[in-house]
C-alpha cells in the first residue's frame, strides 16, 4: 500500500518520541495499531462485500442467460417442423347454415 522502507519508520518514530514523549509514546503507538487495525478490518469488510455482490450480479445473469436459452429452447421444441409459429388462433369452425337445431 504503502512504500515505507526502515529508514522513514525510523524518521517518524523520532519525530514521535520528540512530539509525545518516552513516557506516552508507548500509548499513543498501541493507540495507533488500534486505530490501523480497524481501518484494514473495515477496508477488508467492504472489499468483501463488494465481492459478494459481484458474486450475486453474476449469478443473476447467469441464471436470466440460462432462463432465455431455455425459453427459446422450449419455443423451438413446441413449434411443428418446417413451419413458423402462428401468431393468432384460428376461429372456431362454424356450423352448417343449412342445418337448423
Amino acid at each position: 500500500m504503502f512504500d515505507v522502507g526502515f529508514s522513514e519508520m525510523l524518521l517518524v518514530g523520532l519525530i514521535a518520541l520528540l512530539v509525545f514523549g518516552p513516557e506516552r509514546l508507548p500509548k499513543v503507538a498501541r493507540e495507533a495499531a488500534l486505530w490501523i487495525k480497524k481501518a484494514r478490518a473495515m477496508a477488508s469488510s467492504v472489499k468483501q462485500e463488494i465481492d459478494r455482490e459481484m458474486q450475486l450480479q453474476e449469478l443473476k445473469e447467469s441464471l436470466d442467460k440460462q432462463k432465455r436459452e431455455f425459453e427459446q429452447t422450449l419455443l423451438a421444441d413446441l413449434r411443428p417442423s418446417g413451419k413458423p409459429a402462428e401468431t393468432e388462433a384460428k376461429p372456431p369452425a362454424h356450423p352448417q347454415e343449412g342445418s337448423h337445431e
